[in-house]
């Protein structure tokens, strides 16, 4: 889920909120802030407040910490929540 809101800032900030209850493993919750982070940095935004809440489990404590169709879930997610932001003053995007 992402919730962002315009700042008066030159500058677009983020924060990313990762769950113990729904990425149990510490792998997992540093693998999704870390592509968060590189996605956000990447995109040309315009000058917003971000935040990047996880609304729903990722994975269990019996799964793998980290596989590469959760980063690829998550990059095509983030890309189109970022994709969204420039186009609505304040908004909550699922």
């Amino acid at each position: 889920m992402l919730y962002a809101r315009r700042n008066n800032l030159p500058h677009a900030r983020l924060g990313v909120v990762a769950a113990k209850r729904f990425a149990p493993r510490a792998v997992t919750r540093n693998t999704i802030k870390r592509a968060t982070r590189e996605l956000f940095r990447q995109a040309s935004l315009p000058a917003v407040d971000c935040i990047v809440r996880l609304s729903r489990p990722v994975n269990t404590k019996r799964d793998a910490a980290t596989n590469s169709a959760l980063k690829t879930a998550l990059r095509a997610e983030l890309t189109q929540l970022f994709a969204f932001l420039p186009n609505a003053p304040a908004f909550a995007r699922k």
